[in-house]
C-alpha cells in the first residue's frame, strides 16, 4: 500500500480531495510502473484537485500532470528498473491518473529519460511550466531570436512559465522585460535576471491603433487578451511572439492584421501536452544545459501531498509565485 491524493465527487457534484492509501492493483493498466519521487502544481492541477474544470472524466481520480521518479517495472524494452524518467503532458493527471501518488503506471510513449545534469527534484522544479518556457525559447530562436537585438518581453512573468522563461532568457544573454501586475514581485524577477519591470497596466489598454513604436525583439506571452493585442503592435520588424497561455482571456482583444502584414510579425503557438518525443527530448536536454539551477532553486516552494488541496485553491486564485515542488514521499 502507498499514499496518493485521491479526488472524489459526491452525489451532489461537489469534489473533495484527501490523502489515502491505495495499492498497485488500483492503478490503471499500462506498460511502465514508476516509483514517483517528485511532482509539482500547475493551473490544471488546481482545476483537477478542485472543481475539475471539465478535465477529469471519471472519479475517483488522482491528479498531477507532471512527475519524475525511478522505473520500478516495465513491459517495454525502452525502460528498465532503475531508469530515471520524467513525464509531462499527454493528459496524465486529467484523463489518466497522475503523479500525486507514490507510484504511477503509464504508457512508455509518455515518458522521457531524465537527461544527464538533472535530478528528479530539479526536473519537477522545471515541470510543464519550464518545459513550456524552453519550447517557447526554442521556437523564438528557430525564428531568428538572438541576444543583442533588444529586450525580450515576458508576460505573466511571476508565474511558473514566466519565471522560468525569464531565467532561461537572461542566462542566454538577452535583456528581459518582465511584465507583472504584482509590484511586490519586482525584486524576485530581477533576481531571476529581468533587466526591466513593466507594470501590467501599461499593456492592457485596448486601442485601435494599427501599430505602435517598435520595442520588443521577442515575447513569451502567457496572458493573451488585451495584453497580447497590444504587444503585437509593439513588436520589432520580423520578430515573433510565442503564445503559451490565456490568463487574460482566450481572445486577442484589439488585435489587427497590421503587425503581421506590415512588420512580418509571427505568432507562434506553443503546446506542451502532445509535443512529439524528439522535441521533448531536445527541450529537456536544453533545460539541462541552459537552465540556471541557482535561479531555479530561488523559485522553489516545497510541499507535500497533504498541502495540495490548499495549493490547488491558491493557484486558481493567482496566489502562487514561481514553482512548487511536491515531495510525494514526505
Amino acid at each position: 500500500m502507498f499514499n496518493a491524493l485521491v479526488v472524489d465527487k459526491d452525489d451532489d457534484g461537489k469534489t473533495h480531495a484527501q490523502v489515502k492509501q491505495i495499492g498497485l492493483d488500483d492503478l490503471p493498466q499500462a506498460e511502465v510502473t514508476v516509483a514517483v519521487e517528485y511532482s509539482t502544481v500547475n493551473y490544471k492541477d488546481g482545476l483537477c484537485i478542485g472543481p475539475g474544470g471539465g478535465l477529469v472524466r471519471t472519479y475517483p481520480h488522482i491528479p498531477g500532470i507532471d512527475f519524475a521518479g525511478t522505473v520500478e517495472a516495465s513491459d517495454d524494452d525502452r525502460y528498465k528498473p532503475g531508469d530515471k524518467v520524467v513525464l509531462t503532458g499527454w493528459r496524465v493527471g486529467e484523463a489518466h491518473w497522475g503523479g500525486y501518488s507514490q507510484k504511477a503506471r503509464v504508457k512508455a510513449d509518455w515518458l522521457v529519460p531524465l537527461p544527464e545534469g538533472l535530478d528528479t527534484r530539479q526536473a519537477m522544479a522545471v515541470g510543464t511550466a519550464g518545459l513550456t518556457a524552453m519550447l517557447s525559447v526554442m521556437a523564438l530562436e528557430d525564428h531568428g531570436l538572438a541576444p543583442g537585438h533588444g529586450p525580450v518581453l515576458v508576460t505573466g512573468a511571476a508565474g511558473g512559465v514566466g519565471s522560468t522563461a525569464t531565467a532561461i532568457l537572461a542566462k542566454l544573454g538577452h535583456e528581459v522585460a518582465a511584465v507583472t501586475g504584482r509590484p511586490e514581485t519586482a525584486d524576485y524577477l530581477k533576481g531571476l535576471g529581468a533587466t526591466e519591470i513593466v507594470p501590467r497596466d501599461e499593456l492592457t489598454e485596448v486601442t485601435r491603433k494599427p501599430l505602435e513604436s517598435e520595442r520588443w525583439s521577442g515575447c513569451v506571452d502567457a496572458v493573451a487578451g488585451a495584453m497580447l493585442g497590444q504587444v503585437l503592435k509593439q513588436m520589432k520588424y520580423g520578430t515573433s511572439v510565442a503564445a503559451v497561455g490565456l490568463a487574460g482571456g482566450a481572445a486577442i482583444e484589439g488585435a489587427l492584421i497590421t503587425p503581421f502584414i506590415l512588420r512580418g510579425v509571427n505568432l507562434l503557438g506553443i503546446d506542451s501536452v502532445m509535443q512529439p518525443f524528439a522535441n521533448r527530448l531536445r527541450a529537456w536536454q536544453r533545460i539541462a544545459q541552459d537552465m540556471p539551477m541557482d535561479k531555479l532553486e530561488a523559485m522553489v516552494q516545497p510541499a507535500t501531498l497533504g498541502d495540495l488541496p490548499g495549493l490547488g485553491a491558491d493557484i486558481l486564485k493567482g496566489q502562487v509565485k514561481g514553482r512548487i515542488v511536491v515531495d510525494v514521499n514526505a
